[in-house]
């Protein structure tokens, strides 16, 4: 789906930008650098997708807006790049098992065993996430391999999450390993 209506479609190109670091180097450098842990679910009519996503954040309170990054790797990127909304979970550590889900190569998301529904307008939603985002694409830019997908979010809940997780730690991404923050992990 072309998100003009809304935003317009761009192409970033480095073409001029001389020699940068090496695509080893620079995956270094960001699997050093935490970050939260969303699952991603659309369905542009061809059926339900998702993603495991690490490159969430928020960009604006007024208006509401987030934005991520999709691979151009991933199975379920077309899919969510030609949708005009889409699911944003955010995830706790009892969300785990979701999490990897999400990132798993080859599995039906989908499956009888994992529990989801769809939102009365359609998108997938799983039950386990403790927080998630219902948006709609407003922008994209293609980034290199990727694509930037920014979207304005029109509601939200909260599901709670497992009960093993009632203190809400979130789930982090660092060093290519899960992790929880804690009380023990505080700086101060």
């Amino acid at each position: 789906m072309n998100h003009q209506a809304t935003g317009e479609v761009l192409s970033l190109s480095i073409e001029d930008a001389g020699d940068g670091l090496s695509p080893e180097v620079f995956r270094d450098l960001f699997r050093n650098h935490p970050a939260g842990v969303a699952i991603i679910t659309a369905d542009d009519g061809s059926g339900p997708v998702a993603l495991t996503a690490s490159s969430v954040s928020s960009v604006s309170a007024e208006p509401p807006l987030l934005m991520f990054s999709l691979s151009d790797q991933s199975s379920a990127s077309s899919v969510i790049r030609e949708s005009e909304t889409l699911v944003v979970h955010l995830l706790g550590v009892g969300e785990l098992p979701l999490a990897r889900l999400g990132s798993t190569s080859g599995v039906d998301r989908f499956a009888s065993s994992t529990e989801w529904t769809r939102l009365p307008s359609g998108e997938p939603l799983f039950h386990s996430a403790k927080a998630w985002i219902r948006a709609r694409i407003i922008h994209s830019v293609t980034a290199g391999t990727s694509t930037i997908v920014i979207v304005h979010a029109l509601e939200s809940g909260a599901n709670g999450g497992h009960e093993h997780d009632r203190d809400g730690r979130p789930l982090v991404y660092h060093n290519r390993t899960w992790h929880a923050l804690s009380d023990r992990s505080l700086a101060e």
